[in-house]
C-alpha cells in the first residue's frame, strides 16, 4: 500500500509518500480500505512532535477516516468486510490501509459521503463535548466562537446553533465570516479589522457572552476573557495561533466564570459510551440537515504535506481531507 510516512520530528515538508506493506488486524481490530482521511491541526502538532502523544518513529500521521472494512481480525464479530465505518485511529490515516479498534468504529449512515464522513469524528466530537457537555451549553444562552472558520469552530458555530443560542463567530477576514453566517452566525466578528473586546461588547449589549469556544490561544484569549458573562464559561480547546496565553485569574473571579479544559482526544478513550451516544446524535442531526460539515478542499496523498502547512498556516476553511489512490489489487482477507 501507499502511506504517508514521518520518519523524524519536523516541518510537514519532510514526510515523504512510501510504499509498506499491507498491515494485518490483530485481535480486536479491522482492516479499513481508506477512501477519505480528515486532516485536523493536531496532525501538524504530531509530526513536529509537539502533541501531547508521541508516536514511534517511523508512523504515518493521520488522526480520523471513513471507508470500508477489507478484513476483520480475531475476535471481530460486529464488524463484516463490505461495512461502510469512520474510525478515530490517532495514527496511521493518511494511506490506503489502515488498522482501527472496533472500540472507535462508528457505522457510516447511508447516504453520507466518505470525504463528509472523514471531518466528523475530531472537529464535531470537541465541539459538541464541549459545549455539550463540560459547558452545559443551554438554549437561550450566548456563544462566542474563537476561528469559527476553522474545523471545530465551524462546528462549534452549527452546533451552538443546534443547541438552542445565539452564536458569534469570531474569525479574520471578510470570506471567512460569510462561511460563518452560511453556517448559522447570528452575529460575526473581523478581529483583523475589528478591536475584539469592542466589538463583543457591542454584540452582547456589554452584557458578554455565556460560553465561549477558544481553539485559537494567544492573543485572542484575554479580551474575549474579560468579556465573559457572569458564571461564563470559557472553553479551552486548544492554541492554533502558536502561543499558551498566560490569562489574569482575577478576571474568573471576578466574573464569576470558569475556565474549562476540553480534552476530546482523553474524552473519547475514557468514555466511549457517552463519545458513542454523542456521535450518534451528530450524525442524526446531519440526516436531518441540521449540521452540514463544509468539506472546502480535497487533497492527494501525493499532496498531505501541503494540506498540513495549509493548515498551519490557517488557510484552511472548514475542513479539508486527503482522498488516497484506491487499493489495487484488492487485500487480502484475514
Amino acid at each position: 500500500m501507499q502511506a504517508v510516512v514521518c520518519r523524524d520530528w519536523g516541518p510537514p515538508g519532510n514526510l515523504v509518500v512510501d510504499t509498506l506493506a499491507d498491515p494485518v488486524p490483530g485481535p480486536g481490530q479491522v482492516l479499513v480500505e481508506v477512501r477519505a482521511a480528515g486532516v485536523n491541526f493536531p496532525d501538524v502538532l504530531t509530526v513536529q512532535g509537539k502533541y501531547q502523544v508521541r508516536p514511534p518513529l517511523p508512523f504515518t500521521p493521520g488522526f480520523e477516516l471513513a471507508g470500508v472494512v477489507r478484513a476483520c481480525g480475531p475476535g471481530v464479530t460486529d464488524w463484516r468486510v463490505g461495512d461502510r465505518v469512520i474510525a478515530f485511529t490517532r495514527v496511521g490515516a493518511f494511506a490506503q490501509l489502515a488498522l482501527a479498534g472496533v472500540e472507535t468504529l462508528v457505522r457510516m449512515p447511508d447516504g453520507l459521503d466518505f470525504d463528509v464522513a472523514a471531518a466528523v469524528t475530531l472537529t464535531y466530537g470537541t465541539a459538541h463535548h464541549a459545549l455539550a457537555d463540560r459547558a452545559q451549553l443551554q438554549p437561550g444562552e450566548t456563544l462566542l466562537v474563537l476561528g469559527a472558520a476553522g474545523g471545530v469552530g465551524l462546528a462549534a458555530v452549527e452546533l451552538g446553533r443546534a443547541l438552542g443560542a445565539r452564536v458569534i463567530a469570531a474569525a479574520g477576514g471578510a470570506d471567512k465570516l460569510d462561511v460563518c453566517r452560511a453556517h448559522g452566525a447570528d452575529v460575526v466578528i473581523d478581529y483583523d479589522r475589528e478591536d475584539l473586546r469592542e466589538a463583543i461588547r457591542a454584540a452582547t449589549g456589554g452584557r458578554g457572552p455565556d460560553v465561549i469556544v477558544d481553539p485559537v490561544g494567544g492573543a485572542y484569549s484575554e479580551p474575549a476573557l474579560r468579556s465573559i458573562a457572569w458564571r461564563g464559561r470559557h472553553l479551552v480547546v486548544g492554541f492554533a495561533a502558536g502561543d499558551i496565553p498566560k490569562l489574569p485569574w482575577n478576571l474568573v473571579l471576578l466574573k464569576g466564570a470558569a475556565v474549562v479544559g476540553v480534552f476530546w482526544g482523553d474524552f473519547q478513550r475514557k468514555e466511549p459510551q457517552q463519545h458513542a451516544q454523542a456521535m450518534r446524535t451528530m450524525l442524526e442531526w446531519m440526516a436531518e440537515g441540521k449540521l452540514k460539515p463544509l468539506v472546502s478542499r480535497r487533497y492527494a496523498l501525493a499532496e498531505t504535506a501541503q494540506a498540513l502547512e495549509d493548515m498551519a498556516a490557517r488557510r484552511v476553511t472548514g475542513k479539508v481531507v486527503i482522498v488516497p489512490p484506491p487499493v489495487t489489487p484488492p487485500a487480502s482477507s484475514a
